[in-house]
């Protein structure tokens, strides 16, 4: 990944994937056997990395990134 996304981890640049695919938190910790707790923390300290604040400018970024 190029831009911001490379400042995330891999956990947070996954988490940040299937955020923008409009998965929830609880979809994700299913998938990754993580809890939506856990995820929800990945996306907490991703977004400003990102420099975003919502799911919405997630996605938007997503499709810019390639993420």
């Amino acid at each position: 990944a190029a831009g911001p996304a490379a400042d995330l981890t891999p956990q947070e640049l996954q988490i940040a994937r299937l955020a923008a695919q409009g998965l929830s938190n609880r979809d994700i910790g299913a998938q990754l056997f993580l809890s939506h707790r856990t995820v929800g923390y990945h996306l907490y300290k991703a977004y400003p990395k990102l420099g975003i604040a919502s799911r919405g400018e997630l996605k938007d970024l997503a499709g810019r990134l390639g993420l």
